[in-house]
């Protein structure tokens, strides 16, 4: 293979204070190792991954990198140095022309950094993303300021580092004191080190507010979105009442092409409507003889599926029967569970009730029912 990334993850994470180091810490749904990673992978020019972990967390290491292309993680030593030449060695029987070293706690490489680094590459046996320091700098003690350091020409060091394997494997095998990142002993064996231009994004994961702004700098925001959804239907004689999903004993059922649920159809278009995707007609035109005395559970769980296509989630969703009968009061809990079961959400979400119109119009009359229905999505924005 032409290029390896060591991804470094034997730090204990200590300064962080979490029970766990933190490389192994949730990061919007993924530990953040999986993000550093993928990162790594996301842009051309690296072949493998080689993990460097403590030694009893060689299999938790392992599972979270399933799926990518990583050789057997190797346990790493006493320091960061020791850690990286234990991968450094575990490749030298199989030496690639290159290696990057990356801090597994440094979840976002941004896009070009490792293109850059391997053009540096061509003319020097090593480059790093850097960032010029913008911050005045002072130097203190006993919490007093005893000096001001002059700033030009100072950058902050970035991962991941990018060299030669061979100059990287020497270094580090000549390497008598302990150097605070790779590059460092490069320079102290006379080696030119090339500064490729570094990002904020960038970040090092060090402590609980680093780890809170990447988990908002990685989250999509969700934005809600309302829909109202309005259907009528029909009673007649000798056809089933189904309500909400729920089939109701009696003389009188809806009239329709499928089973004329007017809460389910009245539901289904507010979720179509708040995706703007039109309404159950699009989906399930009743031209269509499929859609014969079809259970509109079916279209339902189609609505439920656009949401779930779109990332989404439904807040909640409020649906009202307009009738004079059925009471709606004693199956409105079984109403609701079915919806619940239906969406795929927790039965909080849903609320069912119903209304009757003072035997004002149609449903006043019993001649049929309605049903309107809101929902909220949240919807990637």
């Amino acid at each position: 293979m032409t290029c390896i990334a060591l991804l470094m993850a034997a730090g204990s994470g200590s300064r962080f204070g979490a029970d766990r180091p933190k490389q192994y810490l949730d990061l919007a749904g993924r530990p953040v190792l999986r993000h550093a990673a993928e990162a790594l992978l996301r842009d051309a020019g690296v072949d493998a991954l080689l993990p460097v972990c403590a030694p009893d967390q060689r299999a938790t290491v392992a599972a979270m990198l399933q799926g990518l292309p990583c050789l057997p993680p190797v346990a790493g030593g006493a320091t960061r140095q020791a850690s990286v030449r234990a991968g450094l060695e575990v490749l030298a029987a199989n030496p690639p022309e290159f290696v990057l070293v990356h801090d597994a706690a440094r979840p976002v490489v941004p896009p070009g950094t490792i293109a850059a680094l391997r053009a540096s590459l061509a003319d020097h046996p090593g480059a790093i993303p850097a960032q010029p320091v913008t911050d005045t700098l002072k130097r203190g003690a006993a919490g007093m300021i005893a000096e001001t350091v002059p700033r030009a020409g100072l950058f902050r060091a970035q991962t991941p580092q990018a060299f030669r394997f061979i100059a990287l494997l020497e270094a580090h095998r000549a390497s008598t004191a302990e150097a605070t990142d790779d590059a460092q002993l490069l320079e102290a064996a006379g080696l030119a080190v090339a500064l490729v231009p570094g990002h904020e994004q960038n970040i090092k994961i060090t402590w609980p507010e680093d780890l809170a702004r990447m988990e908002a700098a990685l989250t999509t925001p969700m934005i809600p979105r309302i829909g109202t959804g309005f259907d009528v239907h029909r009673l007649v004689e000798g056809r089933p009442m189904v309500l909400c999903g729920v089939t109701i004993p009696g003389p009188m059922g809806l009239d329709g092409h499928s089973d004329a649920d007017v809460g389910l159809h009245a539901l289904c278009d507010a979720i179509y409507g708040a995706l703007a995707e039109g309404d159950i007609g699009r989906w399930f035109p009743p031209s269509d003889n499929q859609y014969k005395d079809a259970d509109s559970a079916r279209f339902l769980r189609h609505a439920a599926g656009r949401i779930a296509a779109r990332g989404g989630t439904l807040a909640n969703a409020d649906v009202t029967l307009i009738c004079e009968r059925p009471k709606i009061t004693p199956h409105a809990t079984a109403m609701r569970e079915r919806l619940a079961t239906l969406l795929g959400a927790p039965l909080d979400r849903i609320s069912v009730k119903a209304t009757t119109t003072e035997r004002l119009g149609f449903p006043g009359r019993g001649e049929g029912i309605a049903a309107q229905a809101a929902v909220c999505l949240l919807l990637p924005g």
